[in-house]
């Protein structure tokens, strides 16, 4: 693989997370890594004719999971040089499918590619969990439900790697927090991460209770099952259900 790193920052975790990533995968295109400066920059990866490039801010770069984000990313582009149907699947696509005829809230919508993007960082976690420790990330989803059961606005962003979606707090929006949360558990249980009294498993089930509309073991049962290799038509599907499951709304839906 080859990884250059750019910007003032250090250049360790990326060369670490290259040399831990190519004991399970390898990319076939160039990696340009951008530090930059400004911290409000959020974690972002461009795919181009040419390679990828990811760009992170300084203070992300220097964080304790800066090894683990860029493995995190690497797995994202070997997905979208593989032709992953979790990274080429049309969004637009599926909200037609499921919601055409139907009237929904907006926000709602927003939540819906939320939802895509947790199906996303399962595959790619399902791809750099096999050769790095997963501590940082179970920490990380247990102190971001907590957060926002707290209802704290500078909450860690459930979008932890930058992709485009949008938390909201717990009190305005209840219902994303308990997917949010299915999402961490779902994807901990996927890979046997924790122990069934971990402190997640209390605060996942708040977040639920919160939320009594939405269809908590559902979602968490979507994570968790997604299938390790699906074929474009089973993604759509399993995409398509969980939307109609999330956004409701009033009308006839497609079939």
């Amino acid at each position: 693989m080859d990884v250059q790193v750019e910007g003032s920052g250090p250049v360790e975790p990326f060369f670490a997370a290259r040399d831990l990533f190519e004991r399970e995968a390898t990319l076939d295109d160039p990696v340009t890594v951008r530090i930059v400066e400004d911290p409000d920059e959020r974690t972002r990866v461009k795919h181009t004719a040419d390679g990828h490039t990811l760009t992170i801010s300084q203070q992300a770069a220097t964080s304790a999971m800066a090894r683990e984000l860029a493995l995190h990313e690497f797995a994202h582009m070997h997905h979208h040089e593989r032709g992953h149907p979790s990274h080429t699947q049309s969004m637009e696509e599926v909200i037609f499918l499921a919601l055409a005829g139907r009237t929904v809230e907006r926000r709602k919508l927003t939540h819906c590619r939320q939802i895509a993007n947790h199906m996303k960082d399962i595959y790619a976690d399902d791809l750099w969990l096999s050769v790095a420790p997963a501590g940082k990330l179970v920490d990380f989803l247990e102190s971001s439900v907590a957060s926002a059961l707290a209802d704290q606005p500078s909450a860690p962003a459930w979008d932890r790697f930058g992709h485009e979606a949008a938390r909201t707090s717990a009190a305005s929006d209840p219902e994303i927090t308990a997917v949010n949360a299915a999402f961490a558990l779902g994807l901990v249980e996927r890979h046997n991460l924790v122990e069934p009294d971990h402190r997640l498993y209390d605060l996942a089930h708040a977040a639920a209770a919160d939320a009594p509309e939405i269809d908590f073991e559902r979602f968490k049962g979507w994570f968790r099952s997604l299938s390790a290799d699906p074929d474009e038509s089973e993604y759509r599907k399993t995409l398509v259900d969980a939307t109609r499951e999330y956004a409701g709304g009033n009308g006839p839906a497609a079939d």
